[in-house]
């Protein structure tokens, strides 16, 4: 809700701020992510770049990066006040510390403004040094001022009014007490639902894979085992959820253009860019430091998972049948590391099933984004031809279908070797019965299969395992045939 007081009509101009007032973002940090994005090498040029000035860096940000102004997080407050502004006749400036160049395309975006002073090369225009410029051309006290942050202050005492738009509450009563007219904008804070949807909490069910090596090799009942796959869950999570804001925050402008990923927490900049930064960092060193309390090989695994990881993010992902590669072997991945952490000899088959089931899983999300790409062809009647982000095109679809399907019965067969190999007799008393797994696995994938083809997987695969019910009843009756060929002697 937008609180008022009596603004009158002193400022004759209205000079708006662009990052955290205008968008719900930061140009200059979403320059810089796109351009390690990009060239991840240029992270070795920051550092010299910053010691030439931060106008330098924004300049040289703006010059290997161009975030796509079209899709930026815009306040609609702050809009409809610039356009009650024009409609009273007053001037109205876009004003911002971000690089002239990226300004001046919000502002032919926006097409609300009569001008756009930025920072160039040699001059950062922020706090004092904006004050001046706008002092200078409208005089003291001739323009009202909107901004979000402590460094416009000093822009603030020089105006004649102030708006403020979601800036701390401190910043808020110390503009309120110099006793020009403002105004405050606020924003409700960002509760822990929306920091849930930013870690993805939901994701950790994927490191439940961390305790299939403790199941597949009857140990169950080992507490000291399942122990520590416990606590290598905890260091995959916490690991795993600082990935997915590195992620997110790495694919700010692909999001932006999806239907369903825009409404993320950093696309739709309902999360600070710094803030993220800031979580992962500490997600990461949370399980990095409780790793230490497992064995050497199980560090190895999580660090194996995490360079992986960011690989993926910063350029695996858009490599046409790579990604899925590398997707399927982060799931194998869990398997081995979970091996490690509960000190379990790893099993051939286990690995060989897991590599080709995750393979197919991670086929059904590719197709499964690609039909959801022919959808939006029909109904916008423009054909788009491939993923945005990816190297896949429609006409690929018919066959990662068919590779995808392949790998899965791949994985059955896998089972049906291990159930003929001497491993088997050791653990279970009737091994016959594991036969009976074979045709439920088969009807589970070509299930999983149609219903991708028909345009019902509208989510993670994984995710709409864990909510079917024919994957549920077919994971009961897989467990009962475990426990019966365990215990039974025929």
């Amino acid at each position: 809700m937008e609180r008022e007081s009596d603004c009158g009509r002193a400022a004759t101009a209205l000079c708006v701020d662009l990052d955290g007032t205008l968008i719900r973002s930061d140009l200059t940090f979403e320059s810089l992510l796109a351009a390690v994005k990009g060239r991840p090498w240029l992270v070795l040029l920051l550092p010299w770049w910053m010691l030439k000035g931060r106008s330098h860096m924004k300049a040289q940000l703006a010059k290997h990066a161009q975030p796509d102004v079209a899709v930026l997080p815009y306040r609609s407050e702050v809009i409809e006040l610039i356009r009650q502004a024009r409609q009273d006749g007053r001037r109205v400036l876009l004003v911002t510390g971000s690089h002239i160049g990226l300004a001046k395309k919000v502002a032919d975006h926006v097409g609300l403004f009569d001008d756009v002073l930025g920072s160039t090369p040699d001059c950062n225009l922020i706090g004092g040094q904006k004050a001046v410029l706008l002092e200078r051309q409208f005089g003291a006290g001739r323009f009202e001022y909107v901004a979000n942050g402590r460094v416009d202050i000093a822009v603030w005492v020089r105006a004649g009014g102030a708006v403020t738009v979601n800036a701390p509450r401190s910043v808020v009563r110390e503009v309120a007490a110099m006793g020009i007219p403002h105004r405050d904008i606020p924003q409700p804070p960002t509760d822990w639902r929306t920091w849930l949807r930013a870690i993805r909490l939901q994701q950790w069910l994927k490191n439940l894979l961390l305790f299939v090596p403790v199941m597949t090799a009857h140990e169950v009942l080992n507490w000291e085992a399942l122990a520590a796959a416990a606590l290598a869950f905890v260091c995959f999570g916490a690991c795993a959820s600082a990935t997915y804001i590195i992620n997110d925050l790495l694919d700010l402008d692909a999001d932006r253009h999806h239907h369903k990923k825009r409404n993320r927490p950093f696309a739709a900049g309902a999360i600070d860019i710094r803030a993220g930064i800031a979580a992962a960092s500490l997600l990461l060193l949370t399980g990095l430091g409780l790793s230490l309390l497992l064995p050497g090989g199980f560090q190895v695994a999580l660090v194996a998972y995490l360079v992986v990881t960011l690989l993926y993010s910063l350029r695996l992902k858009r490599v046409a049948s790579l990604d899925v590669i590398v997707l399927a072997g982060l799931y194998t991945l869990r398997i081995i590391a979970g091996a490690f952490a509960a000190s379990i000899s790893l099993s051939f088959w286990l690995l060989a099933f897991s590599m080709f089931i995750f393979l197919s899983l991670a086929m059904v999300k590719r197709v499964a984004e690609l039909v959801e790409v022919r959808k939006e062809e029909q109904i916008i009647g423009k054909v788009l031809g491939k993923l945005r982000g990816r190297e896949y095109a429609t006409e690929d679809t018919m066959m990662l279908q068919g590779l995808g399907a392949a790998s899965g019965y791949l994985s059955v067969l896998v089972l049906a070797l291990y159930i003929h190999s001497p491993e088997v007799t050791e653990l279970y008393r009737t091994p016959e019965l594991l036969w009976l797994i074979a045709p439920l696995m088969l009807l589970w994938v070509t299930r999983l299969w149609m219903v991708t083809a028909r345009g019902y997987m509208d989510e993670d695969p994984i995710f709409f395992a864990v909510k079917d019910p024919e994957t549920w009843a077919t994971g009961a009756m897989v467990v009962g045939i475990l426990i019966a060929a365990t215990v039974m002697q025929l």
